[in-house]
């Protein structure tokens, strides 16, 4: 177990307002604010919007709106505010030209004239010759004559960094002691020639003016690791940044054929499972265990006990697999998990337009509130009520041709004979006594229960498969029940 930091935490999430969020996004989001409140730290949510191709603000509120779904609270950011405000990029541009003018001042930073052709070709040369192919420094101490040659031909500079010559090492929170030698990491651009700053430079400014202490993200962002500690102590030293943060950088969340999980992937999108009806908190618990777990035999745990057991330094290195059977089966333990009550309002939307195929008038909020109990049994997400409870609100069966023929074979008919004739004279009050009934009709007829209901079931539901059978026929009622098994009755005999 890691000692407790030494000053208070803060933390910070800042995604890209980019399209539907990214449940390695959401990962991301989990583990810093687990960090934070397991500290009684800080949690900046913060919005990196400086790329008006890709962003729009139609993302940034659906943004928003899912991290208030997922039961995420921050403790500055948009909504909220706070001391370092604003919290959008976007609305910051003046003070980053500020800071890259300090960096060039200070001969932190340089103007680079370097056209991308010739920097593609230094570049091939330098692979040709097995060296390494970042920026080879050509524009870092450049005379006042050849700054005007450029200029004179209509070059515009970017702005890079002045990586030092030096070995770079620090401690990863997730990884342990990581080294980078000087020539793995050139000389980086911090702003376009165009004057817009990137997020080489704005991501870390940000984080030292919001004094953010512990830095978690992705392993993906482990390279830019070693530029940004260079950069920090340049802005220690121009009285930027008070010092630089810890980082640790979390594991890959893997795909299918061991490629990393993108965007570009269905099982990916964060609405996916929204729309889905996966619970927050059971979408939540899956996702920790994605390079974390409470203990090595507890799979299912609430956020709170999250909090309380979160160490970033329990968290795996190495990649995690994305397991959508997992994740459903946690999700449906969770339903589970819920008062009665909460279950039955949480399903709402899924029996009402567009998701419900009856008339909203042939709802019955009586048989819901008798049926919910053993539909919660069986759900892994709450959308699937919709197909699990129809039977109770369509005027008949939905007609699953696949099902009949599965269910009904050769003697079907008797055997629904004999089981409505048996279910004719049973207690309409008892679930186990509509059993009884149906027990005994398969026993006339030489089948076990479980053929001698599966006719019965498609008969009455349209399905093999869905809630517990009898406790489904006591809801639906003896008049309605009977009526269906006359109806498959007379199609048999057709």
């Amino acid at each position: 177990m890691a000692s407790a930091p030494a000053s208070p935490v803060r933390v910070r999430f800042c995604p890209s307002p980019t399209g539907n969020p990214h449940v390695g996004l959401v990962r991301t989001a989990l583990f810093n604010w687990a960090f934070a409140r397991h500290h009684g730290g800080t949690l900046v949510f913060r919005i990196e919007d400086t790329d008006a191709a890709r962003d729009s603000e139609e993302s940034y509120r659906q943004l928003l709106d899912s991290m208030r779904w997922l039961g995420f609270d921050w403790d500055e950011g948009p909504e909220v505010g706070g001391p370092h405000a604003p919290y959008r990029q976007s609305q910051r541009m003046d003070l980053y030209k500020d800071v890259a003018a300090r960096l060039l001042d200070a001969g932190h930073a340089y103007h680079c004239y370097c056209s991308q052709e010739e920097l593609d070709s230094r570049r091939e040369a330098a692979r040709a010759a097995g060296r390494p192919s970042g920026y080879d420094g050509h524009c870092r101490e450049l005379t006042a004559a050849r700054v005007e040659e450029y200029r004179a031909q209509g070059r515009e500079p970017i702005v890079r960094f002045r990586m030092p010559d030096e070995t770079i090492t620090f401690a990863d929170l997730v990884r342990g002691e990581l080294t980078f030698t000087p020539e793995n990491v050139p000389d980086y651009g911090i702003v376009r020639a165009n004057g817009a700053p990137l997020y080489t430079l704005v991501n870390p400014v940000d984080d030292a003016l919001m004094e953010i202490t512990h830095i978690l993200r992705g392993e993906d962002l482990l390279s830019s690791t070693p530029r940004q500690i260079a950069l920090y102590k340049a802005l220690i030293e121009l009285g930027i940044a008070k010092g630089i943060p810890a980082f640790g950088h979390l594991p890959y969340v893997m795909g299918e054929g061991n490629k990393k999980l993108s965007k570009r992937d269905p099982q990916s999108s964060l609405n996916l499972y929204r729309e889905r009806g996966f619970l927050p908190e059971g979408l939540l618990n899956y996702l920790s265990l994605l390079g974390w777990s409470l203990s090595a035999d507890q799979d299912i745990f609430t956020m709170d006990e999250m909090v309380a057991a979160f160490d970033i330094s329990d968290v795996n290195p190495n990649p995690a697999r994305f397991d959508l059977k997992k994740c459903e089966a946690i999700n449906g333990d969770h339903i589970r998990l819920l008062d009665v009550k909460d279950f039955t309002e949480r399903c709402r939307p899924w029996l009402k337009a567009p998701f419900a195929p009856w008339a909203p008038e042939d709802f019955d909020e009586t048989k819901w509130q008798a049926i919910a109990p053993h539909a919660q049994t069986r759900l892994k997400a709450l959308s699937e009520i919709t197909d699990n409870v129809d039977f109770l609100f369509l005027p008949e069966p939905v007609e699953d041709e696949a099902s009949w023929n599965k269910a009904m074979k050769e003697g079907s008919d008797a055997l629904l004979r004999t089981a409505r004739e048996k279910l004719d004279a049973a207690d309409w009050s008892s679930s186990e006594s509509l059993k009884e009934a149906v027990l005994a009709a398969g026993e006339a007829h030489g089948l076990k229960l479980g053929k001698a209901q599966a006719p019965v079931r498609v008969a009455v539901t349209g399905r093999t498969v869905g809630l517990p059978l009898f406790e489904s026929l006591e809801v639906l009622g003896k008049e309605r029940a009977l009526a269906r098994i006359d109806v498959a009755l007379g199609r048999l005999a057709a």
